[in-house]
């Protein structure tokens, strides 16, 4: 018996190389429309970058509260609009619209790459009966993890799509990682949370949970440490339940 009970994976930059096609599509999106504003005369295009502004504004949230947090960031306010407003549209929600278009095209043309460590640790938590669970703010969640047939290893998503459904909140917040414990009958402090985002692991410290893991993609050690990671790890090459059993326990002095 181990014991944490479950273990709720985030998955851009956690289990799949989709971190790198979001940021990329942020950026294609925001410097098309900052051009825009720019050729109107609205003021001088200055280009959306990945350390400054996807890491500081928009990695991990839900698309339109990230660009909700970006535009602020540039003092730029337009309407919010609907989510069912068309990608041309001057909303924050049109702006989100468009830059998910950008996301599905390239998953569609060059499909997705997985972190094999992850995985590998994945398929041993599900041969030894371990809850798992995927917890994403992407609402690509489900067609990402269908391209790379990794959704039959999970026992419930908790993502954008759901998210909007039940009225969750984004993270920072803890919502959707507690979700996901409560879908699999595990409370937040038998479990354990892995994520990349400072948003990510804010929300796993938010939301109660045993141990909170952060992935250093970005060489952002110190940034996740101070927002709420137990432990961080640049990458998952041979880290095992054992491993994962240790640190639990260190952790909640077990």
């Amino acid at each position: 018996m181990n014991s944490f009970e479950a273990v709720i994976f985030d998955l851009d930059g956690v289990i799949t190389k989709t971190a790198k096609v979001h940021a990329a599509a942020w950026k294609a999106m925001f410097d098309e429309y900052l051009q825009e504003r720019a050729k109107q005369g609205k003021e001088a295009f200055r280009e959306f970058s990945y350390e400054q502004d996807y890491l500081t504004y928009v990695d991990g949230k839900p698309r339109y509260k990230g660009v909700e947090s970006f535009l602020k960031s540039r003092n730029i306010s337009i309407p919010f609009g609907n989510p069912t407003d068309l990608s041309k549209k001057e909303t924050i929600c049109g702006l989100g619209n468009r830059k998910n278009e950008k996301f599905v095209e390239t998953i569609e043309k060059e499909g997705v790459d997985i972190y094999i460590p992850m995985v590998k640790l994945i398929k041993e938590l599900k041969e030894k009966g371990i809850h798992i669970g995927v917890a994403s703010s992407s609402k690509n969640c489900e067609l990402v993890l269908q391209t790379t047939e990794l959704d039959q290893f999970f026992e419930t998503r908790v993502d954008g799509i759901v998210s909007a459904k039940l009225g969750l909140k984004g993270k920072p917040e803890g919502d959707i990682f507690v979700k996901a414990a409560e879908n699999m009958g595990v409370s937040p402090d038998k479990a354990i949370v892995i994520e990349d985002a400072v948003s990510g692991v804010q929300a796993g410290k938010n939301g109660g949970f045993g141990l909170v893991i952060g992935m250093a993609r970005e060489n952002n050690e110190e940034d996740l440490l101070r927002n709420g990671a137990d432990i961080v790890k640049k990458n998952f090459e041979g880290i095992t339940i054992e491993t994962l059993e240790q640190w639990f326990k260190k952790k909640n002095k077990l």
